[in-house]
């Protein structure tokens, strides 16, 4: 039960993942659910919703078709709709439901596959675990099925993993990312998976190094680097100090390291690996002490020596205990200690669409962020 939520929201689900991550490619993806999950996407987590056309539908499950296990009106509906819209490919991914009676998403993607000769993706999503989860799969997914062998290119070049706007919005962080890359003299060939297209992500095999952005690129790199040998590092951006450091990482192909400086002046909240690059940007523009409590799925090695994994609103409490500066998103700030300073930094994952006017591009303005940490 500590599983569940008393006071705080939750990060977006991993079905929703799924749909972010594959929103601008020109697939078709399908929630197999009753008709909840959709509009709770589009209206609250997809902030291109209304700006960019894209192909996310909902199977419509009925309550007799998920007790019976009525798969063929499922696959023959899908396979209707794609021999009308041609996508270039199609992913079906899952909710609460289907998850509990079984559903075989692997083997309704190959039987849709081989009706309409469309490639077809399966995510056993469930709802249960958050975006990042099923992002990866997905960016997993596309280096598995699409990305082509290439020749390395002849001038320094890069992909950029785990661009979402579940973790930048939409407010240009992703360009900004992409012009500190160019400003280090840096060709960006791909980027996954905002502002780039399907065929461009196939050539991405001819990268010199990958970017991994947000654990939801990670397992995309470990398939790159398995497939091509593609070395990647891991961070954002943020802020000139820790920027040079991560371009030299980029160089020397190995992880931006900072010293551990000891204490908790700061406790930052959110995502792995975006929360992690901050905490290091802070340390070398300030000099204090910033540790991370990781409230989404990440590899521990990526994190700092003192951060924390919380994936749980009482795990969470507990660890705030005696915090003096908490940033994080503003949903955040009823389990925070009463006697805390809250510097508010929201996020499209966890408050949707409620602060979005107010997500900062940190890449470019670190420095009137840093104004506001006490």
């Amino acid at each position: 039960m500590n599983r569940f939520a008393r006071i705080i929201s939750t990060h977006s689900a991993d079905v929703f993942g799924v749909c972010s991550a594959l929103f601008e490619l020109g697939g078709m993806t399908v929630m197999h659910d009753a008709s909840g999950c959709n509009p709770t996407y589009t209206t609250h987590d997809e902030p291109r919703w209304y700006d960019m056309d894209s192909m996310v539908y909902i199977s419509a499950l009925s309550e007799l078709e998920a007790i019976m296990g009525d798969d063929e009106k499922l696959i023959g509906d899908i396979v209707a709709a794609a021999e009308e819209l041609r996508p270039k490919f199609i992913a079906l991914a899952g909710t609460p439901i289907p998850a509990m009676t079984g559903f075989d998403y692997g083997a309704a993607a190959r039987m849709i596959e081989a009706r309409t000769g469309i490639p077809a993706l399966g995510f056993a999503t469930t709802g249960m675990n958050t975006y990042i989860h099923g992002a990866g799969m997905a960016f997993a997914a596309l280096a598995e099925r699409f990305v082509t062998d290439t020749p390395r290119t002849s001038d320094k070049t890069v992909n950029i993993l785990g661009l979402t706007p579940l973790d930048f919005s939409v407010g240009g962080t992703d360009r900004s990312i992409a012009a500190f890359l160019e400003n280090k003299g840096w060709r960006v060939l791909s980027r996954w998976a905002m502002g780039d297209t399907l065929e461009n992500i196939a050539r991405a095999g001819g990268a010199h190094v990958n970017l991994v952005v947000s654990a939801s690129g990670l397992e995309a790199a470990k398939v790159l680097k398995k497939r091509f040998g593609t070395p990647f590092v891991v961070g954002v951006p943020y802020g000139e100090a820790f920027g040079s450091l991560l371009a030299q990482a980029l160089e020397t192909r190995t992880l931006p390291h900072t010293p551990d400086i000891p204490g908790d002046d700061i406790v930052i909240l959110g995502e792995g690996i975006t929360a992690r690059s901050l905490a290091q940007a802070i340390g070398l523009e300030t000099g204090r002490a910033v540790r991370v409590l990781c409230t989404t799925e990440c590899d521990p090695s990526l994190l700092g020596p003192r951060d924390l994994l919380c994936p749980t609103e009482p795990e969470l409490e507990e660890a705030l205990k005696g915090a003096r500066v908490v940033i994080g998103d503003p949903l955040f700030r009823p389990i925070c200690p009463a006697d805390a300073a809250f510097v508010e930094l929201p996020t499209e994952s966890f408050s949707g669409r409620i602060y979005r006017d107010r997500i900062p591009d940190l890449v470019q303005n670190l420095e009137d962020f840093l104004r506001e940490v006490p």
